[in-house]
């Protein structure tokens, strides 16, 4: 691992975020990892950086002049995203992801494929309206009547709800056939994933709460890949 931390940990990218999505995450993981060109931001904030993580290919010299070099890391590989990098050589009980929604649509697939291939690794991210996340084993989420809470498999698998208006319970979700977007919370709502294949997007004004939930003790997540 090249950052371990008992606490949350903020990843900033190079996409769609501002100064003030970055705080909004400090405010919850307040250490600051980069991927790649979210130095950039980070910089811009004056956030310091525990680590700089990529292939240093979106990222000028004059930038990394201002980074200390035993804080930069650079994996010369092409096969996966800095958003791969940074977050399967991150060793944290969440990442709180800022600057990996929005923008071109193939980074953004490419950032999902990587919350389901290290479905071991908590993580949220900070999109425009929404956070995004891969559905755990079990969550409660503070909604409230007429929030969106939609769910995108990209693989197969079944769940169970409760305080939706269309309830997923025995409902085959597979990408190819049955998704569960646009569904709406009658309430506080309750999912249960069967297999680390759902993507979850929820409201962003309950980051916190969903944050919390996801650090508790008893909180079940999903086992690293055997």
């Amino acid at each position: 691992m090249i950052v371990s931390s008992l606490t949350p940990l903020t990843l900033v990218g190079g996409g769609e975020a501002c100064v003030g999505d970055l705080n909004e995450a400090l405010t919850i993981a307040p250490t600051c990892v980069a991927a790649d060109a979210g130095a950039l931001l980070a910089l811009k904030a004056g956030v310091p950086l525990a680590a700089l993580i990529g292939d240093f290919d979106s990222i000028a010299e004059t930038a990394l002049a201002q980074i200390p070099k035993d804080r930069q890391f650079k994996i010369d590989e092409q096969d996966t995203t800095d958003f791969d990098k940074a977050l399967r050589n991150l060793d944290t009980p969440l990442v709180i992801g800022v600057g990996f929604c929005g923008g071109r649509l193939d980074h953004q697939l490419a950032v999902l494929h990587s919350l389901v291939r290290y479905a071991h690794r908590r993580c949220i991210l900070v999109a425009q309206s929404q956070i995004v996340l891969l559905a755990p084993p079990e969550l409660e989420v503070a909604t409230v009547p007429g929030d969106v809470v939609s769910i995108f498999p990209l693989g197969p698998t079944q769940g169970r709800s409760d305080g939706l208006e269309w309830p997923i319970d025995g409902l085959d979700l597979n990408p190819l056939s049955q998704i569960g977007t646009s569904n709406r919370a009658l309430g506080p709502a309750r999912l249960e994933m069967d297999e680390p294949n759902a993507i979850l997007m929820l409201p962003r004004r309950i980051i916190r709460q969903v944050a919390e939930a996801l650090l508790h003790p008893d909180a079940a997540g999903w086992p690293p890949p055997g």
